[in-house]
């Protein structure tokens, strides 16, 4: 499926979620935020800076903030949505247009454009140390150059290719992921290289 120029159009995409992203959407819409499409999704800036999004899933629908960790909230509504592996990014899930309540939603969205106001961004160490699965470290000992090629690259990309071994399920998976990855790695490249501008 093509991705949605406009918002309009997104939301005419997603009509089992219609009603409930247009109402996201109006309460967005009461603030100063600029609305773009960014990724395919209606996206809400602050001086060119991400504050939040809204999106439909195949669940549910609802709106996400870039920085949602930094926001208050006394009402426990907020869903990391990659426990473990997303630092800053939070989401408030609706499964009808019912289940919004409007209070609370502009409450977070406020919060959002306040921290945004503020500089308040959610940092991430990109130091941070990287994790070797077994199947990867195995390969990497048993080749100098690709362990060289590996420890060339960036601490992101090293990350990158890890995770992407770790979260493989089955050892068929793994095997397969270890495939595609070590000619990339010899080459210099980085798993996410082809989606960064």
């Amino acid at each position: 499926m093509a991705k949605a120029g406009n918002v309009e159009a997104y939301i005419s995409e997603n009509p089992f979620w219609k009603e409930g992203l247009i109402r996201l959407r109006e309460l967005v819409l009461e603030t100063n935020l600029e609305e773009t499409i960014k990724w395919g999704q209606p996206t809400y800036t602050l001086g060119k800076k991400n504050v939040l999004a809204i999106g439909a899933f195949k669940g549910h629908f609802g709106i996400w903030f870039f920085n949602g960790a930094l926001l208050n909230d006394p009402d426990n509504m907020l869903t990391n949505a990659q426990q473990g592996k997303t630092k800053a990014t939070r989401q408030l899930r609706f499964t009808s247009p019912e289940d919004i309540d409007e209070a609370i939603v502009r409450n977070h969205i406020q919060q959002a454009i306040n921290n945004q106001k503020m500089g308040r961004e959610v940092t991430v160490d990109p130091k941070r140390e990287v994790s070797i699965p077994d199947e990867l470290e195995e390969f990497l000992s048993n080749d100098d150059e690709l362990k060289r090629r590996f420890y060339d690259l960036t601490p992101r990309r090293q990350r990158d290719y890890a995770e992407y071994i770790s979260t493989a399920r089955q050892s068929k998976t793994k095997q397969r992921r270890l495939n595609k990855i070590i000619p990339m790695i010899k080459s210099g490249i980085g798993l996410n290289d082809k989606y960064q501008k």
